[in-house]
Formats: C-alpha cells, structure tokens, sequence
C-alpha cells in the first residue's frame, strides 16, 4: 500500500437491494462520473453489469452481453477509477480453490475494500445472470441462470469487501466475468485460471450514496 488515498463509490447500500428495492433514478451516466471500473445490476434485475474501460455491458440472463447508453438506469452499482497497486503474473494452472487462495493471499488486510481485475486465459468458467424481477420480489425468490465456458479468454473485475460493512456491499469477493470478444459473461461462480495477469487496487475511502426515492425511503432495511 503506498498511502495514496483512493476511493470506491456506491450508488445505494447492498441491504436495500436485497430488500427488493429493484428500482432507483440513478443514471449510468451518473455512475460513470464517479469511476470507469466496476460491477452492479439495472433496474428490475436485469441483468449483471460490468464497468469496463469507462463502458458499460449489461450480462443478459440469455448469457450474451451488450453495451447499454448512459440513460439506463441503476438500483446499485460500485465502481472507482481503477489504479492498480499490485500486479502479479499468473504462470501455471489454478484450479478455483487455488484461485481464491490467491485473491486472498494478495490483500494486505481483510478490513480494507479492493478493486481487482485480472486478465487471462480461463480453461472453465461458470457464471450466472439474473432475468428481469418485478419490483419488490423477494431476492431469495430469484433463480439464477446458470452458463459454462470453456478454453476462453477475457477480464474478471470487482471488488473485495469487508465483513463488517455487509450491508453496503457483498462481503469478500464480488467478480463478474466478460470474455475478451466482449459478447458473454456474468456473475462469477467458479473458474480455472491457466496464465494471466492480477492487478489488485487498495481503496482507503467509501462513498455512500443514499437515494432519495420513495421506495428507499419507506422500505425496512434492518
């Protein structure tokens, strides 16, 4: 860690998506002025977001992806103008076990957030996407749709959080995956990493925003 102040921005806590609060005003136009880096969903649970390079790709639940405009709309997003602070080659095949060790192994300390992106050569991924929810559904209600890759490439981005702060965003690691044509990817749950690169950022400040819409202010978040 170099002292170097960075920070993380989140567009509403993670307790009130989980609440079934699918539907806020922010814009990804919005988001983008604060990071060009980051995972999130859409309104309605459309879909998984990625933040790539300063774009946007909305991870269908038909596993394809798409970039979307700047007026699409967000009920939770965390991004940062990522600004790596480690790097680490991977030579060598990890298996997922192996991988998470590493990821792990690489944070200095547990009680910090993290960005990571890793580049690489993926021999299995397996990754999941969300269909479109009615407003205020119940998350346990939601299934995921699950989809399998094999020999690919592509980028791995998100970020680590502490188990303390939960409620703002999901604990330890939250990575969505985009293949390097930039046409499927989703939520990651498992891989094998065959050769890449880790670039880990330490952040040492959070910004919370906290909508103003009716649906925020009148839902039960405890």
């Amino acid at each position: 860690m170099d002292g170097k102040s960075r920070n993380v921005y989140l567009s509403a806590p993670m307790s009130a998506l989980l609440k079934g609060v699918y539907e806020e005003n922010t814009t990804l136009g919005e988001i983008k002025m604060h990071g060009d880096f980051g995972v999130g969903t859409f309104n309605d649970l459309d879909g998984e977001m990625i933040l790539l390079d300063g774009q946007v790709y909305q991870l269908k639940d038909d596993g394809f992806a798409h970039p979307v405009s700047d007026s699409v709309q967000t009920p939770f997003a965390c991004v940062t103008f990522f600004d790596p602070t480690t790097v680490e080659d991977v030579e060598g095949e990890l298996d997922h076990a192996a991988f998470k060790n590493l990821l792990y192994r690489l944070i200095p300390s547990v009680n910090m957030f993290y960005a990571i992106r890793i580049e690489g050569t993926f021999p299995y991924v397996k990754v999941w996407s969300v269909p479109r929810q009615e407003n205020h559904r119940p998350i346990q209600e939601v299934t995921p749709r699950v989809f399998e890759y094999h020999e690919t490439r592509g980028t791995v981005i998100g970020f680590y959080t502490p188990e303390f702060i939960k409620s703002l965003a999901s604990p330890g690691y939250h990575l969505h995956f985009l293949n390097s044509e930039l046409n499927h990817g989703g939520h990651l749950h498992e891989c094998r990493m065959s050769e890449g690169r880790i670039s880990l950022q330490f952040i040492s400040t959070v910004e919370l925003n906290l909508p103003a819409t009716l649906d925020y202010l009148t839902a039960n978040l405890i």
